[in-house]
């Protein structure tokens, strides 16, 4: 007699069902809203989560440009990148970053919470950020989710 009355499943890349989500970004907190997106990426909220794949949903982030930061982060964070060569350590605040790109700030704190890998750098293509109101995937019909 078999005594083991249910199986896990395990998902894979041919049952995994992924969705589109549209999330406002209009006076949302960049951190917690970026935990939320990274959350939905990953695809934790759902009951087939497996954490050795994609099984998340496809994140459309709007108005960008509305986000915002608690405190004196603006200015007193401090954003570092590489250029790849020696010597070429670079660091921005934030509000120099949002001024060329609102968009580009976000995609930061998304991709930070994101895991380091291959499934990590892949995930992040699911992600579709945008300074204002308007998106060019209506043709996906997503479904807006508000935090």
């Amino acid at each position: 007699m078999d005594t083991l009355s249910y199986k896990t499943v395990s998902a894979n890349d041919a049952t995994v069902e992924k969705g589109w989500v549209v999330v406002d970004a209009e006076d949302q907190i960049l951190g917690r809203l970026a935990s939320q997106v990274a959350r939905i990426i990953r695809g934790k909220h759902k009951a087939s989560y497996t954490p050795h794949v994609d099984c998340g949903d496809r994140v459309i982030v709007i108005n960008a440009s509305k986000i915002r930061m608690t405190g004196k982060k603006w200015d007193d964070k401090s954003l570092i990148r590489h250029t790849g060569y020696p010597g070429g350590q670079r660091s921005a605040t934030p509000r120099q970053v949002f001024s060329k790109s609102p968009a580009l700030l976000v995609e930061r704190a998304v991709r930070g919470m994101l895991p380091k890998n291959r499934l990590g750098r892949k995930l992040f293509n699911n992600l579709y950020v945008y300074n204002d109101a308007e998106h060019p995937h209506e043709a996906q019909k997503p479904k807006e989710i508000k935090f």
